[in-house]
């Protein structure tokens, strides 16, 4: 059975990523305020059905090949860390852009709202840094089948993250007009964003243990 610190820690990873600005993020808040709250959830749709993906590689068994290829699972854990601080750079440097000063994109249809969500997840860096980096290090071989601890693992940070998603489409418009009002705020909002990013790169850089074999 999983322990509770296992599925706490994941949801406080989760919520972690989530709230920072990256490519899921910046998607949705642009295509809600360029096309409306609809377009945003239809976005967000083809967000959740990329990590239905991801949720079924991991059941299935690809953190075996880091087992068994340790160098290869070190190697993904330092290019993630690099990542998280391109990002954390991206968030606190002068000049930087908030997630909540959005591109104008053009109208499309419901079936391309849905596809472009999808691929944006699917692309997203974070996302496969979660599921083949860090997911992995609060599965325990005796806490049963790996495949289903990685199934209620995932299913954690699907529900954090699409229900944290499903808040900002509902708020994008009025966090875009109140933080572009306050330029404070949104220096505040970067360098919070840019702390957490570079403070997860570390804990993924310092933690020693490998996943665990199917």
């Amino acid at each position: 059975m999983i322990e509770i610190s296992a599925l706490a820690g994941v949801a406080v990873a989760a919520l972690g990523l989530v709230l920072t600005p990256g490519p899921n993020m910046m998607y949705l808040v642009s295509r809600t305020i360029s096309q409306g709250r609809r377009a945003g959830m239809i976005s967000l749709a083809g967000v959740a059905a990329g990590f239905g993906v991801y949720l079924t590689a991991a059941a299935t068994g690809i953190t075996a090949v880091f087992t068994l290829v340790p160098e290869l699972y070190a190697g993904l854990k330092i290019a993630g860390a690099c990542y998280l601080l391109w990002l954390a750079w991206q968030a606190v440097r002068p000049g930087g852009v908030s997630a909540f000063a959005p591109q104008t994109l053009p109208r499309d249809p419901a079936r391309r709202l849905f596809a472009m969500g999808l691929v944006t997840n699917l692309l997203n860096p974070k996302i496969a840094v979660m599921y083949l980096a860090l997911i992995p290090q609060f599965v325990s071989p005796g806490a049963g089948p790996v495949w289903s601890q990685s199934l209620i693992l995932g299913a954690v940070q699907i529900a954090v993250a699409l229900l944290v998603n499903a808040l900002i489409v509902g708020t994008a418009g009025t966090v875009a007009t109140f933080l572009g009002g306050r330029p404070v705020w949104l220096r505040v909002q970067r360098l919070l964003m840019g702390t957490v990013l570079g403070t997860m790169a570390a804990l993924l850089l310092t933690d020693r243990t490998r996943p665990a074999s199917v």
